[in-house]
């Protein structure tokens, strides 16, 4: 298992490319007097759904049909970039915003742990953001979205980082994923030729992580 994530993780910030433009963002829904809620996802490739023939059969996309089918009435936003890092996160931040998110997933740090940024900056970088959306949107429901740092950044490196989104939850007060990657991680079949980015099929694995910690959010 530590041999694969350690190949896994040395492809990642090759796969994921330069980060897009902020203008192919993803939206999907039409507005109407009655259908006003939306959800922003904003996070990288993994968000993004890198590497899918269909953008639609992202995780973020996958999550809002399941809870629009349980008679909620969401909109959402697929605000990930691929190879967007926490800083890169900060600089675009308030253009998303102006989409008026009722929730905010926010979903960045795997390409800050790849290349062996500090987590004291990566941490700050997500509370400056958690702290700006509080500021701006105050019924903005936050959901936080967690990484975990792969074996070879070392054990030193991988004890901080991971410390990281239960620490920064907690302090804010907001709730956390874990581990994005939970039921996909390390599982070939579940992953792309890339060994990181997941398949049609770990997407849908993804959007069944998340599920359970943004359902106490929503709002009918």
């Amino acid at each position: 298992m530590p041999y694969f994530i350690t190949i896994l993780s040395l492809l990642l910030l090759i796969q994921c490319g330069n980060p897009s433009n902020p203008e192919n963002e993803k939206k999907t829904g039409i507005p109407t007097e009655n259908q006003t809620k939306r959800i922003l996802y904003f996070g990288d490739s993994l968000t993004a759904g890198y590497g899918l023939l269909n953008y639609e059969d992202a995780w973020p996309h996958v999550l809002t049909n399941r809870i629009n089918a349980e008679g909620y009435s969401y909109q959402m936003t697929n605000a990930g970039v691929s190879g967007d890092t926490t800083s890169g996160g900060l600089g675009r931040l308030e253009w998303v915003l102006a989409e008026k998110p009722s929730i905010f997933v926010l979903e960045l740090g795997a390409n800050d742990m790849l290349r062996g940024i500090s987590p004291t900056v990566t941490k700050e970088n997500l509370r400056t953001m958690v702290k700006q959306i509080k500021s701006q949107y105050p019924d903005t429901k936050i959901l936080l979205v967690g990484m975990m740092a792969t074996p070879n950044m070392g054990k030193k490196y991988a004890s901080a980082f991971n410390t990281i989104y239960p620490e920064l939850a907690k302090e804010e007060n907001i709730p956390l994923v874990p581990f994005i990657l939970e039921k996909v991680a390390t599982i070939r079949k579940l992953n792309q030729k890339d060994g990181i980015h997941p398949t049609e099929a770990g997407h849908k694995l993804v959007a069944e992580t998340v599920y359970p910690y943004i359902k106490p959010l929503l709002e009918k």
